[in-house]
């Protein structure tokens, strides 16, 4: 079974010979080092590039232990950096290779390499390690499998695969399980001694207990506004434990860091500003959110939602939650205002939509409530309504995008029929 991940190879393509470091980062076991060491290994090949001058160093092989010594690397890439031809440097879990930036940032002075490196340890995982590189590195960020990526290996439909997507999730080892025993045991073992043990070890947490009750607060309150003092008071009222606001908002900063989560902020639409309040976090991949909750709140509702953001990032959309005040004078003269919230925001260069999620339309009265919230918007940006239904695309009577699911998920132009 080949998921041939087109989108990241083509940025890969793209990237090709730019004089930057390609940094490929990504959540652990997303398809990073699958998708250099194979997939753009064999596009190199297909193009006719020498083997030879493909150099392939997986710094985690026993075979390949000496070359974390920065000297044994210089003198191996000596001999097989032979003449002035194009040589390809692929180094995976490049985090094992001693004082890595400096030796990369080194190489890269050398016209002749291109070079492309991934990394699985809490540290390179961060979305700082760009930085590490002086400007001189150019970001590769994988999303586990989207849902279109998942169906182009499962001959099901879509409704009868949808539920094992958005219980399972995306990382492409799941994908290959066919027992749900064996994804339920995967995702469970993955967070408990990788992604929470890499966070933990790395900003030394002494307050496990709080940081793993946390992460389940967030996991069970996907898609609502949120901000760390309400956090704090919420771990006071349930939990009978304090865990301060600043305490808080250092770990959602180390989940974000390390691509478990992420962030959307409130954006006033009209006055065209962000909001300093509450803000929304989803999960990168469903099935580790729906693990560390031991598989018992999928609300598909909830988890839609998500869904949907997350595939707007992978499209490379940046994504808000927008709110929008609407002031009315009452016949008998009082000011009133409401805020609507709108539940993204996308933008992409020149491009803006305002999309709403809705598991159900079951009548009329709900379309319009619905559609009240983005008419509620002034401005000529495209206005959609996303829906779990099996639907034709079609535009209301407000002119509003109405798009199921399924096509919304599996057509990447959906958003601009």
């Amino acid at each position: 079974m080949v998921i041939k991940r087109e989108k990241y190879l083509n940025q890969l393509i793209a990237a090709c010979d730019n004089g930057l470091i390609k940094i490929i980062t990504g959540i652990r076991r997303c398809g990073k080092s699958y998708l250099l060491f194979k997939i753009f290994y064999q596009y190199l090949i297909s193009e006719g590039v020498n083997d030879d001058n493909i150099i392939r160093i997986p710094f985690d092989d026993w075979d390949y232990k000496d070359y974390c010594n920065p000297e044994n690397l210089m003198e191996y890439l000596k001999s097989r950096v032979k003449n002035n031809e194009k040589y390809y440097l692929l180094f995976d879990e490049v985090q094992l290779l001693h004082n890595f930036e400096s030796v990369l940032n080194g190489l890269l002075r050398k016209d002749n390499l291109d070079i492309y490196v991934t990394g699985s340890n809490s540290r390179f995982l961060s979305t700082d390690i760009v930085t590490e590189f002086r400007g001189r590195g150019d970001q590769i960020h994988v999303y586990p499998l989207s849902f279109s990526e998942y169906m182009s290996v499962d001959t099901r439909h879509p409704i009868d695969a949808w539920p094992d997507y958005y219980t399972y999730g995306g990382l492409p080892q799941v994908r290959l399980l066919e027992d749900d025993h064996k994804k339920i045991d995967y995702l469970h073992n993955l967070y408990a001694s990788v992604y929470s043990v890499d966070i933990l070890d790395r900003h030394k947490i002494k307050n496990k207990d709080e940081f793993n009750e946390l992460v389940q607060i967030m996991a069970s309150s996907i898609g609502s506004p949120c901000n760390p003092l309400k956090l704090s008071n919420t771990f006071k009222s349930v939990k009978k434990t304090v865990l301060g606001d600043k305490t808080i908002a250092r770990y959602l900063t180390y989940l974000q860091d390390s691509f478990i989560i992420e962030k959307a902020l409130r954006y006033d639409v009209k006055g065209k500003k962000y909001i300093n309040s509450l803000s929304k976090y989803y999960f990168t991949d469903m099935g580790i959110r729906n693990a560390l909750l031991d598989f018992r709140q999928l609300e598909e509702t909830h988890i839609m939602e998500n869904i949907i953001f997350n595939e707007l990032k992978i499209r490379g959309y940046s994504v808000d939650v927008g709110s929008v005040e609407k002031r009315e004078i009452s016949n008998d003269g009082k000011r009133t205002r409401q805020n609507f919230e709108i539940d993204f925001v996308a933008n992409l260069g020149s491009e803006r939509f305002y999309i709403q999620s809705v598991f159900k339309i079951p009548s009329e009265e709900k379309m319009k409530q619905e559609s009240a919230f983005l008419l509620n918007i002034d401005d000529s940006f495209k206005k959609i309504i996303i829906v779990k239904d099996v639907i034709k695309p079609y535009r209301n009577e407000s002119g509003i995008l109405i798009l199921g699911l399924f096509d919304f998920l599996l057509n990447q132009d959906s958003l601009n029929l």
